[in-house]
């Protein structure tokens, strides 16, 4: 890495210069960029889906998980902005290498340890450390590959996203039924050690960046992940205890805007601000911006709504519907990713992330003509569009970013990047659990005021259903004929609610669609289309 001069650093105020040495070995670059990635999001999701099986492997209470979820990914949120940075001054080796031989040794060790109060620092230290992977994966494409490279580099960083979504489900279910939960945590006693291999043979030898380490803006990395991690914390949790009925969400929450408050405040005032507000004050970027927040809300009809419905209404288990998102989900992806650099190559990016937003929408729409019968059979078109999505929608969308921005600026851009990545999909998690909880429960009470007593179809049902358990004698029968009936209104009602999601989904979709419309044209640079 070239050290910053003063002169150099006072070209802008948004943040250092981003330099560093090409790569004698670029094609472990790659590697290290894609092993990066996808560890962090796939280690995400199989937590995220294996959350139950952990609780009793681990004997905690529906409480303890939560929170140690919560902490986790807070605890990587707090430090994924201020990674570029560190990447600039530390070096990657450092800042990545490192980490990620810790980061291996750590969950070697987690599903051995049994005392909630260790668990729960394990896992914020857990957190911290898989924070740093995409992030400085992102770094290594700028700083340590040829710029003919950037293109491919940041498509491998962005498909991860639609990849985990997809293949997360197989795995988790796999993991689970056949080796056992704790290989949720130990299949990086394997991964990470690579990633650190990679990392050491794919990025040049870095000296520690002096000055930028002496000019370091403490105080705005530390207001930025503070207040990020804790808006999280309590968007995560909101549901669960009653939103603002709650004083903890209203710490949380309110103390978290304050201290973005501040941190705003902080770098107009400080000297060498961290990352100031103008990285990203052009029309371009803040739309691209609102894209990214945008597509995390759409792409929900992958991520939650139709795996949750095969899990909550379909009543399959992971190693069920896993076979439903590997291959109409993942092996799509996998063909079309090609397909998607060749447009932005050729063609205007915005025709891409167009095509993208519109198979998302088209499988939101699919999704409203849900019934509660479906099965995985009925998803398929649904997941077939999905997986065109993810592939011709992140990646379009951090290009048009990018295009807009100075890369040099990276390690100030990245904050603003790492924040709508993690906090744009926690935002569309907890508006999608509200909705569907809000909806689940307007439609339990509009269905429930059909079912009257003493309706003749109601007591037709009721008598086909004593008939049915007659045999449990009159007293059980009539009450499981009751407690039956009960659990089809509660079916109905949720699968009303998700096909309110679908909607929801689809609409987040025309929104994005309408961003895209109004997104001018980029200068002139390295993601310039070449014309055929």
């Amino acid at each position: 890495m070239t050290a910053a001069s003063p002169a150099s650093s006072q070209v802008i105020g948004a943040g250092p210069v981003s330099t560093g040495g090409v790569s004698l070995h670029p094609l472990f670059a790659v590697g290290a960029v894609l092993l990066g990635a996808l560890l962090s999001n796939v280690d995400t999701r199989l937590f995220s889906l294996g959350l139950p099986d952990l609780r009793g492997g681990l004997s905690l209470s529906f409480d303890e998980g939560a929170w140690l979820s919560t902490a986790g990914t807070a605890s990587q949120i707090f430090i994924a902005p201020a990674v570029a940075w560190l990447a600039t001054v530390f070096g990657l080796r450092r800042v990545l290498g490192i980490p990620a031989l810790v980061y291996a040794g750590l969950s070697l060790l987690i599903p051995l340890l049994r005392d909630y109060n260790v668990l729960l620092v394990a896992h914020i230290i857990h957190g911290l450390l898989l924070g740093t992977f995409v992030p400085a994966t992102l770094l290594i494409i700028f700083r340590n590959l040829p710029m003919k490279w950037w293109l491919p580099a940041i498509a491998i960083y962005a498909i991860r996203v639609g990849f985990t979504l997809n293949a997360g489900v197989s795995l988790t279910g796999f993991y689970i039924e056949h080796l056992g939960w704790q290989w949720i945590y130990w299949q990086d006693v394997i991964i990470a050690p690579l990633l650190a291999l990679f990392v050491y043979l794919g990025t040049p030898r870095e000296p520690i960046n002096t000055f930028v380490l002496r000019e370091a803006d403490w105080g705005g990395m530390l207001l930025f992940g503070s207040g990020v991690a804790m808006i999280y914390a309590g968007l995560d949790q909101g549901n669960r205890l009653d939103w603002f009925g709650s004083g903890t969400i209203v710490a949380l929450i309110g103390g978290g805007v304050a201290l973005v408050v501040c941190f705003f405040i902080n770098e107009t005032l400080v000297r060498r601000p961290w990352a100031h507000a103008e990285v990203i004050l052009s029309r371009n970027i803040g739309l691209a911006l609102l894209t990214i927040l945008l597509y995390s809300m759409t792409s929900l009809s992958n991520s939650s709504l139709a795996p949750n419905f095969l899990t909550t209404i379909a009543q399959l288990k992971p190693v069920q519907s896993g076979a439903l998102f590997l291959l109409c989900g993942v092996v799509p992806m996998i063909v079309l990713l090609p397909l998607s650099i060749y447009l932005i190559r050729r063609y205007d990016v915005k025709l891409t992330l167009i095509i993208g937003l519109a198979a998302f929408a088209a499988a939101a729409f699919l999704g409203t003509m849900l019934t509660s019968v479906w099965s995985l059979s009925d998803f398929i078109p649904i997941v077939l569009l999905q997986s065109l999505g993810q592939s011709f929608t992140l990646l379009p969308i951090i290009i048009i970013a990018l295009s807009n921005s100075d890369p040099t600026r990276a390690t100030a851009f990245a904050a603003y990047i790492q924040m709508m990545r993690l906090g744009g999909a926690e935002i569309g998690i907890a508006l999608m659990a509200t909705w569907l909880r809000v909806r689940e429960q307007v439609h339990s009470n509009l269905l429930g005021l059909h079912v009257a007593s003493g309706d003749a179809d109601v007591s037709g049902l009721l008598a086909k259903l004593n008939a049915l358990f007659g045999h449990h004698g009159e007293g059980l029968a009539l009450a499981r004929s009751v407690g039956t009936l009960s659990s089809m209104v509660q079916r109905q009602a949720n699968t009303l609610a998700y096909i309110d999601g679908f909607w929801l989904t689809f609409w987040f979709a025309i929104a994005g669609l309408l961003c895209v419309s109004l997104i001018g044209q980029a200068p002139v640079g390295p993601f310039t289309p070449r014309r055929p």
